[in-house]
């Protein structure tokens, strides 16, 4: 042997060699990746042909060997790791040579880019990634992130330790809207980093608060890490947890698991949402707590009043920012609980339900019946076999049957009689107005008050007439004309507060894309819609924001913009509450909503193309066509690439032999504190995409195959990528940030301030890994 070494370990040194060297040869990432599997294939090939690198495996036809299995072991499990006593036989590291590896590497490469990038089912989700960037590089091009700065400064600057405070407010903003590291880092320090300088602040807090805050948008979704992660975490876990099942001696995931092995990117924006804001509070935490230690390198500073506001005094803002918003959501949920708000829907199934089945599969094997109850205990079993027992002696699963005419109407009648006075569709939009009213009230409290209690008259009137005059049979026709005034006084009063509050900075800078936030996240989180639509959402969505901003610098009217924000918003109303399937026998209110659903959706067609026209001619929107086009290209070939990396590791045996290592400790929790540990180290010189789409893919067959969440998995090696991006020497965002940064700060103080949010990264996934419940909590309430 080489080196004393075997050759499937020699190989996969010449990998990680190539891909060192071709990172650093200064290539694009993306096509050295590539260029490091051929060069390393070649490397390997040739010294396999010259006799030099030799194998040593198991002898699967000695007598040892044949007594082993005998003994009732799985000779899948047996590997040189777990028992290296056993005789060993000399190979090449090519099994059929050199020349059929290559053969099937070219085959495999043309079948991956077919399955995961051209027309497999990975493809919709992976267009998020496009609409992410171009969202995300939309509103950096908008200088929303300037207004946020400048106006999050003025609100924390007086605290001590207030800039940078600032600094992680508006990056875990950014990250929640745009989601790019380099664009949030290069903004940030350029706008933020001058000015904390000026204000005293020591250059080591101010470039790693800058550096650790703009990498928020790796974890805080929408997350393009997360998307990434996403795609594959579902094959990896579907495919680890069938071979799981298989060697249990179970026919599939399902039987053994008793739910099904799936995990979605949605899901797993859900389950980042609470990590991604536990990070930006350490973020917080830290920079507060560093000033109160050494408030000289961390001063308070007043940057100015807000321009837009008047002078609130203390009880009004705690009245009208707080206790009436407090008051009114917990008026809502009070009448809920009390079964006074609640669901009017009288829809009813036309087929009765299916029997209800056993929670575990009973009808096994004796291999699988041990395993279902090692897994899940004695006693989950003896009550799967209880329930069983008691649906057979019933004579099995009750079959769903076609419901008569009549039945159908009783349900209906039943379900109109137990129907809550107030609908929450209408509760829901009556709390959203009322909070709007009560905000405008706070922001202006000595102006007229008039039109907001106008407004507020309108609030309780329209919840009196859902009460008195709306019965939860009526059309949604019937309804629309009934609110009708009472939803005229509303907005009435509504569009006098948009006024007040569009003259208050912090709101007039924070709302517009809290919104389009919450359009997003709303919709993903909620299970309204998956990642792909909510981001294209999202991208048209900051095209338009964009367009507003320009139009209001060249002192131009945004209101086709605002008219086709809210053809947007009548076009989702419109959906939800009308069926709008133009079908035989169609009345004439199903008809209307359509043509007002058309005119609606055609209007905010046109808004968007006119905002595309604004941003041309403005000379904006070609630049971020360029640099989405540019961004989305490196992360398709770097997929191209790493599945080509791939498997030349694969076809020397590289993949199996590091499974079988960490397969060796036969402690999943082990297996698990090492591959975060290798991963965390290869932070250090690699970049995420690398990691994702090289590593995880070897080593995610054992740590998905395993008892734990797929959930809390994917996002503790998501928070793990993250600090990637701020380990020296080779963190992205040390790269960005030293780009931008002033000649006045070194090198030496961007490494030194990056180090502490380093370990505030291993403390957060210290806390996740003893607190798993933060990561699944969301998901587990959103499923309920």
């Amino acid at each position: 042997m080489l080196f004393g070494l075997d050759g499937v370990e020699i190989g996969l040194i010449i990998v990680f060699l190539c891909l060192f060297g071709g990172i650093l040869s200064g290539f694009p990432v993306a096509f050295a990746i590539g260029g490091a599997g051929v060069v390393s294939f070649a490397i390997i090939a040739a010294l396999d042909s010259a006799g030099l690198l030799v194998h040593q495996a198991i002898d699967t036809r000695s007598d040892a060997f044949d007594a082993l299995v005998a003994s009732g072991v799985n000779a899948d499990t047996v590997s040189i790791f777990r028992y290296p006593d056993l005789p060993r036989i000399a190979q090449p590291v090519f099994e059929r040579g050199w020349e059929m590896a290559l053969d099937r590497n070219l085959s495999f490469i043309a079948n991956r880019i077919n399955e995961r990038v051209l027309a497999g089912a990975s493809i919709e989700t992976l267009l998020a990634v496009l609409m992410f960037v171009m969202m995300g590089i939309t509103l950096e091009r908008s200088k929303i992130a300037n207004d946020l700065l400048t106006t999050m400064a003025r609100v924390f600057g007086p605290l001590p330790g207030g800039l940078a405070v600032s600094v992680v407010v508006v990056g875990a903003f950014l990250a929640a809207s745009t989601g790019i590291v380099g664009a949030t880092v290069v903004t940030m320090g350029l706008l933020s980093l001058p000015t904390m300088l000026r204000a005293g602040y020591s250059p080591q807090l101010a470039t790693g608060v800058i550096a650790a805050s703009g990498t928020l948008g790796q974890i805080i979704p929408p997350s393009i890490v997360i998307v990434l992660l996403g795609t594959l975490a579902g094959d990896l876990y579907s495919v680890a947890q069938e071979n799981r099942a298989n060697a249990a001696g179970c026919s599939d995931a399902l039987t053994y698991l008793g739910e099904p092995a799936v995990v979605s990117v949605g899901t797993l924006f859900q389950a980042a949402l609470l990590p991604g804001i536990l990070l930006a509070l350490l973020y917080a935490l830290y920079a507060f707590g560093y000033a109160l230690v050494y408030p000289a390198r961390a001063p308070a500073v007043r940057l100015g009043a807000d321009a837009g506001g008047e002078t609130v005094t203390r009880g009004e803002r705690f009245t009208w920012f707080l206790g009436v918003p407090v008051a009114l959501i917990a008026g809502v949920m009070i009448l809920s609980s009390l079964g006074a708000v609640g669901s009017q829907d009288l829809s009813v199934d036309t087929f009765t339900d299916r029997g209800q089945t056993a929670s575990l599969r009973t009808n096994v094997s004796e291999d699988c019946r041990a395993s279902m109850i090692e897994l899940h205990g004695q006693s989950a079993w003896d009550r799967a076999v209880a329930e069983q027992s008691e649906i057979d002696a019933a004579g099995g699963v009750e079959e769903s049957v076609r419901l008569s005419p009549e039945r159908i109407e009783e349900l209906r009648a039943e379900k109109a009689a137990n129907a809550a006075p107030i609908g929450t569709g209408v509760a829901v939009l009556m709390l959203m107005l009322g909070l709007t009213l009560a905000v405008a009230r706070g922001v202006a409290p000595s102006a007229n008050p008039v039109p907001l209690l106008i407004g507020a008259l309108g609030v309780v009137l329209g919840l009196l007439v859902d009460v008195v005059l709306i019965r939860p049979s009526a059309s949604p026709g019937v309804t629309v004309l009934l609110l009708a005034v009472p939803l005229a006084l509303t907005l009435y009063g509504c569009a006098h507060a948009a006024m007040r509050l569009a003259r208050n900075d912090l709101l007039r800078v924070v709302f517009p894309p809290l919104v389009l936030i919450v359009a997003v996240l709303g919709s993903i989180l909620g299970g309204i819609t998956n990642p792909t639509p909510a981001a294209a959402l999202g991208a048209g969505g900051a095209i338009m924001l964009a367009a507003y901003r320009k139009l209001r610098d060249q002192d131009r009217s945004p209101k086709v913009i605002l008219m086709a924000a809210l053809a947007v918003v009548v076009c989702i109303l419109i959906g939800v509450n009308f069926d709008l399937r133009i079908v035989d026998g169609a009345g004439v209110e199903t008809w209307l909503a359509f043509l007002v659903a058309y005119a609606a959706y055609l209007f905010a067609l046109f808004g968007l193309l006119f905002a595309c026209w604004v941003l041309y001619t403005g000379g904006v929107l070609t630049p971020v066509v360029r640099e989405t086009a540019k961004v989305t290209s490196m992360v398709f070939t770097i997929l191209i690439g790493s599945q080509l990396l791939n498997l030349v590791v694969i076809s020397f045996g590289g993949e199996e032999y590091i499974q079988d290592f960490l397969q060796s400790f036969d402690n999943e929790v082990k297996v698990f504190l090492v591959v975060m540990l290798v991963l965390f180290i290869l932070g250090f010189v690699l970049d995420f995409l690398e990691i994702i789409y090289i590593v995880v893919p070897i080593v995610g067959p054992v740590i998905y195959g395993g008892g734990f969440d797929p959930k809390w998995v994917t996002i503790m090696i998501a928070v793990n990528l993250q600090t990637s991006f701020l380990t020296p020497p080779f963190g992205f965002a040390l790269f960005y940030l030293r780009g931008v940064a002033p000649p006045s700060v070194t090198t030496a103080h961007i490494y030194a301030g990056v180090l502490p949010f380093v370990a505030i990264q291993v403390v957060g996934l210290s806390i996740l890994w003893f607190f798993p419940g933060i990561v699944t909590i969301v998901p587990a309430l959103l499923a309920n």
